[in-house]
């Protein structure tokens, strides 16, 4: 969300640009060219008075943009604040760390994410259903990869009890892999 608006707010301005009638050198020139087949950025400036409506209304219409493009942006941010910082990777992570920071759990964040990306590329719901524990009735679930017995003995009171809770997930791999290899910063394989 956050590309698109960026990118409108840019052309926005670049549309901005090419409707005030100054000259455009070098990546402005290529990309107010390549964004809209009929602006070109003109040769010498333009008096205002010699701008003709059209340009007006699209200098009014890019003003349009840009207060849409900021409206959207603040709404997403609202929306953000709202569901709270563990909607996506980055903020399951930094909420797992707050969590085993408060019960001792050693564990960088790029550590967490590096063993995350290894075994489930981010997929809260990943599943493995072909290793050893799959075959014996247990498959390894969730973000790093963690079967049911193992969440069950190293889950931290206070977070959700489902093993494919994306924050729930990583503090009792991060609990396992503290009491088993000092932190999941030592890891680096499958554990």
């Amino acid at each position: 969300m956050r590309t698109a608006i960026t990118g409108t707010i840019r052309n926005a301005k670049l549309a901005r640009l090419a409707t005030v009638g100054g000259t455009a050198v070098g990546a402005a020139a290529i990309a107010t060219a390549t964004l809209s087949g009929t602006a070109h950025a003109a040769e010498t400036p333009a008096k205002p008075a010699d701008k003709p409506v059209s340009v007006q209304a699209a200098s009014t219409t890019a003003q349009h943009v840009d207060a849409q493009a900021t409206k959207a942006a603040k709404a997403d941010a609202h929306t953000s604040k709202a569901k709270g910082s563990s909607d996506n990777l980055d903020g399951w992570i930094r909420e797992a760390r707050s969590i085993m920071q408060k019960h001792g759990i050693p564990g960088s964040y790029d550590g967490i994410k590096r063993n995350i990306i290894r075994e489930s590329a981010g997929d809260p719901n990943a599943m493995n259903g072909w290793d050893v524990n799959a075959k014996k009735g247990t498959p390894s679930k969730g973000l790093l990869q963690v079967i049911q017995p193992t969440f069950d003995q190293y889950h931290v009171k206070g977070t959700a009890d489902k093993l494919t809770d994306p924050v729930a997930n990583i503090v009792a791999a991060c609990n396992y892999a503290a009491d088993r290899y000092g932190s999941m910063d030592k890891v680096d394989s499958a554990y």
